[in-house]
């Protein structure tokens, strides 16, 4: 109670919120009537936008490889869905998962359960290896746990493998769902731990070999973003 008596009086006093994901307008529109809002988002950074991709080429091979980076915790439930894909996917897709995390011992024991061999865990590497790592991929793979906190989040990881001329596999809902759909070309977006949805796309899509997401980098290249902000919060100056 004393923190939501700190959280009324914040919000009641702002004259403008900026949210980084649209999902989260629903929750500030209680605060205050007629506040105005903006939704200046997490961006690309530069490593990302300058990265060179012209040694990228689809690799005409039976093995088809799907990388994930980051975090292997209960909020991102690889153990739900990564193993169980695997196994239904056979020899011809292996996972490459880099990472650390409270459930990477459940992702292991998963594995380990259902006795795959195309699922591989590394240790985390650093943002430097993960380009050539990101480049070297088939799919690029983004996965949320199903719970309802996450259906307003937007996270960051989708600007940073959006870059890359892969079709990403996004296990998502919510928010993060619809902003996919509608900013980011070629990706697929599934419900998380549909194992179904992930295993049917892959064996009956044939891969993209010509992605191009211009458009997506421009409008979210975070030096812009970050200029946009400004100029926002000048006004109020």
């Amino acid at each position: 109670s004393f923190l939501k008596h700190i959280e009324n009086k914040t919000f009641n006093y702002a004259n403008h919120i900026n949210l980084i994901s649209e999902g989260f307008k629903e929750y500030f529109l209680k605060f205050k009537e007629n506040i105005n809002f903006s939704f200046f988002s997490n961006g690309i950074d530069n490593e990302f936008l300058n990265y060179n991709h012209s040694s990228n080429q689809i690799k005409n091979s039976n093995n088809k490889l799907i990388i994930y980076a980051g975090n292997i915790g209960e909020g991102q439930g690889l153990h739900k869905i990564i193993p169980q894909s695997a196994k239904f996917l056979g020899k011809n897709f292996t996972f490459l998962i880099y990472g650390d995390g409270g459930a990477k011992t459940m992702l292991q024991n998963e594995i380990d359960k259902l006795k795959v061999k195309n699922v591989i865990l590394k240790d985390p590497v650093s943002r430097f290896e993960l380009k050539s790592i990101y480049n070297n991929a088939d799919y690029l793979f983004l996965h949320l746990n199903d719970y309802d906190a996450f259906k307003k989040v937007l996270p960051s990881k989708i600007f940073e493998l959006a870059t890359f001329p892969k079709t990403i596999l996004a296990g998502v809902g919510g928010y993060s769902a619809d902003f996919i759909n509608k900013e980011v070309l070629d990706s697929f977006v599934f419900n998380p731990c549909d194992i179904s949805s992930l295993v049917s796309f892959l064996k009956t899509n044939k891969q993209s070999d010509h992605i191009k997401r211009n458009k997506f980098k421009t409008k979210f290249d975070r030096s812009l973003i970050n200029n946009q902000f400004s100029a926002k919060i000048l006004k109020y100056l």
